[in-house]
């Protein structure tokens, strides 16, 4: 085993995050730590790498390598990007493969200062050093923010073809399914292990739950039965059983099991009228190197459309122009009578961190109606689980996961009818997620995201918006149907897989044309691998990323041929000597 915790507690001042836990960590675990904002999820992370004080005992495997991705990377801003990825790396790792794992993160002038760059793109640049160092556990904290869903497809191949461990934190409940198999969910501060992926963890914790409330019932009744034998008469009490009574005394010391708290989310929306927002022949740009043209869509009263692009392809600023927050440089939007726009941006700037919650929310509204009738700042703010100390903390001394759903709040306060939802999906735990899917689910009015969290997508829209070489096209279903932003076929490959097997059981010897095709894959296979070879070479001397990336583009190609023929070659060798 790789890693041995005993006997861990860690606190923050008067919090308990973990108390008195152990875990252990395998050779080929690929870990995920689950739980509700502010359990303490990158706090373990820290406490398994070394970064974090804790009580207790951490074992590691002699000589064990780790390589950590943080939240926030602690870069250099005066170094350019290579010299700080050589300041973490093997300085002997040819520039090559550095270049190729940046460019598949969309980081493609090596040469720019660090300070120059984006928080999300220095996150891209410090999740590409993470994969080039060589390790034995892989310790991830929130890999996919910041990356677009094509880097999403990307980067959760290769955590699947990982050989060795890895401990993450994710809300992406796609990357939770497909690449774990185990999960680790904090909850009250106690750890629970269950040897699954997500679905299967889903029904697991399920069952947990279900079983620990009913002990809790059986308690309750067991004491209230016992409550009246330890009340009887003074008579009676001198010849009652001391153990029944330690017995009793026991279980009354044993707290009950605490009801977490849930986002309460309630309509707020306004009236929509029939004319709702209409986009005409819009585009945009910047210095005449346009972003988008052409785009002209009537949005229906009750639209559901998540918008799909690589980054820097403009989905934010669709957003923008369709709030009229910002001006298209041709076509025209137009807002019914009846339109409120509540805009969820993406990094919420503006908020001031000096204000405190209750009056931050007090800014837009101070009463709302509601579904449940008309509610006060004070009783939303509740219902967003800051009760009555948080409401007067300042805003500065939340978690960005409280700062989110915060801002969540300030948007419902203005009773929107059209939500614009810019990765909503960022610092959000997933109880509060599948909260607002619900929300999302019966909202009376119209609902553009922008997201990178697959599974919120699926859940959420009945089309999509994909902006691909300067067009938005049109799409119907979510993110599942629509499959990828490159017209990528992976079911072509799992098709034919299907065909030879059918092939296989149907005949037993090779045919002539198998016999032939046998002696072309001995040929063809061999003669790929030589041409990664040579890209290889031909990339540890080239500095053009165009090329660099023309060349990525081929070998990627010529590995996924070597797999598919390979397979091929394989199944017609056992069939030859069956």
């Amino acid at each position: 085993m790789l890693i041995t915790a005993q006997n861990l507690t860690k606190k923050h001042g008067p919090k308990t995050i973990v108390e008195d836990v152990s875990l252990i960590i395998e050779e080929q675990d690929k870990v995920a730590i689950v739980g509700v904002n502010g359990t303490g999820k990158s706090t373990l992370l820290k406490m398994i790498v070394g970064s974090e004080d804790y009580e207790g005992k951490i074992i590691r495997k002699k000589d064990m390598t780790i390589s950590y991705l943080s939240q926030n990377p602690d870069f250099n801003p005066h170094l350019t990007i290579m010299e700080q990825v050589y300041q973490y790396i093997d300085p002997k790792t040819p520039d090559f493969e550095i270049k190729a794992l940046l460019n598949k993160f969309d980081i493609t002038n090596d040469s720019q200062k660090i300070g120059e760059l984006s928080g999300g793109q220095q996150k891209r640049v410090a999740l590409s050093i993470t994969l080039l160092k060589p390790c034995d556990l892989l310790v991830l904290d929130e890999p996919t923010n910041h990356l677009d869903n094509q880097m999403i497809e990307y980067l959760e191949k290769y955590l699947i073809r990982f050989k060795k461990a890895i401990l993450m934190v994710t809300h992406d409940r796609y990357f939770l399914e497909r690449v774990t198999n185990k999960i680790i969910e904090i909850d009250r501060t106690k750890l629970y292990e269950y040897q699954a992926n997500y679905s299967t963890y889903l029904d697991l914790k399920a069952t947990r739950e279900e079983i620990e409330n009913a002990q809790q019932r059986k308690r309750k009744l067991f004491l209230k039965k016992e409550i009246e034998w330890v009340r009887a008469g003074v008579q009676a009490r001198t010849t009652k059983s001391k153990d029944r009574l330690q017995r009793f005394e026991d279980l009354s010391s044993i707290s009950d099991r605490e009801e977490l708290k849930q986002v309460q989310l309630i309509n707020t929306a306004s009236r929509l009228g029939k004319k709702t927002i209409e986009c005409e022949n819009l585009a945009f740009g910047y210095d005449q190197d346009l972003l988008f043209e052409n785009f002209t869509y009537n949005f229906k009263q009750h639209d559901r459309i998540g918008i799909l692009g690589k980054n820097g392809s403009g989905k934010s600023t669709l957003l923008q122009l369709i709030a009229k927050t910002l001006q298209p440089v041709k076509g025209t939007v137009v807002h019914g009578e009846t339109v409120r726009v509540g805009y969820f941006k993406q990094d919420h700037r503006d908020m001031n961190d000096k204000l405190r919650v209750i009056d931050y929310i007090k800014e837009d509204a101070e009463l709302l109606k509601t579904s449940d009738g008309t509610l006060t700042a004070k009783q939303m703010c509740e219902r967003f689980m800051f009760d009555s100390n948080m409401q007067y903390t300042p805003i500065s001394r939340l978690s960005g996961g409280e700062k989110r759903r915060l801002y969540l709040l300030k948007i419902l306060m203005g009773a929107p009818n059209v939500l614009l939802l810019d990765e909503p999906t960022n610092d959000l735990d997933i109880e509060t997620l599948q909260v607002l899917e619900d929300y999302l689910d019966n909202f009376a009015g119209i609902i553009i995201v922008i997201s990178h969290d697959r599974y919120f997508l699926d859940r959420i829209c009945d089309h999509l918006f994909i902006l691909k070489n300067k067009q938005l096209v049109y799409t119907i279903g979510g993110y599942s149907e629509s499959i990828s932003i490159e017209d990528e076929k992976p079911k072509e490959k799992e098709n034919k897989s299907k065909q030879y097997r059918e092939e296989k059981q149907k005949k037993v010897k090779l045919s002539f044309n198998e016999k032939r095709e046998l002696e072309e894959l001995e040929t063809l296979i061999p003669s790929l691998e030589e041409e990664v070879s040579s890209i290889d070479e031909q990339m540890n001397v080239m500095t053009d990323y165009e090329e660099i990336a023309k060349l990525t583009s081929r070998r990627d190609e010529c590995l996924s041929i070597i797999d598919e023929k390979s397979e091929r070659w394989f199944e017609l060798l056992e069939k030859q000597g069956a």
